[in-house]
């Protein structure tokens, strides 16, 4: 709690006035808050973060930190494979599915996360509504 005097002369003075503000009512830290809250609504839930290098990782959410760095357990990661031979040798359609690997408890860099999604299933969806 922040305490603003309202004549800093006079604050000696019982007869002086002190302003109490509740630093959690500024906008930004409205803000932080509503950030928090959102943050916290989101741990243990199923997250798609991409990266840079177009890599796909699929995890339980369990923290992130002020770098943007995101935490995530039981992740498995997904990538594109390297083009086949056919593909090079100009033939019109190949195939093409994705790579994966289970990795466990993966911190992902935040300087290298491009999007994060939220995996919802109508069935978690309808306590929202």
């Amino acid at each position: 709690m922040d305490v603003i005097e309202s004549n800093p002369s006079t604050a000696a003075s019982s007869s002086s006035t002190a302003i109490l503000a509740n630093s959690s009512d500024s906008p930004k830290s409205m803000e932080k808050a509503q950030a928090e809250d959102y943050l916290a609504s989101l741990l243990n839930k199923n997250l798609r973060v991409t990266t840079s290098d177009s890599r796909m990782f699929l995890g339980l959410f369990k923290c992130t930190d002020s770098d943007r760095n995101v935490v995530l357990s039981q992740t498995f990661e997904y990538r594109i494979p390297p083009p086949p031979k056919e593909l090079e040798e100009g033939k019109d359609r190949v195939t093409m599915d994705m790579m994966s690997r289970y990795l466990g408890l993966v911190v992902v860099p935040g300087e290298y996360i491009t999007k994060i999604e939220v995996e919802e299933f109508t069935s978690q969806m309808k306590g929202k509504q």
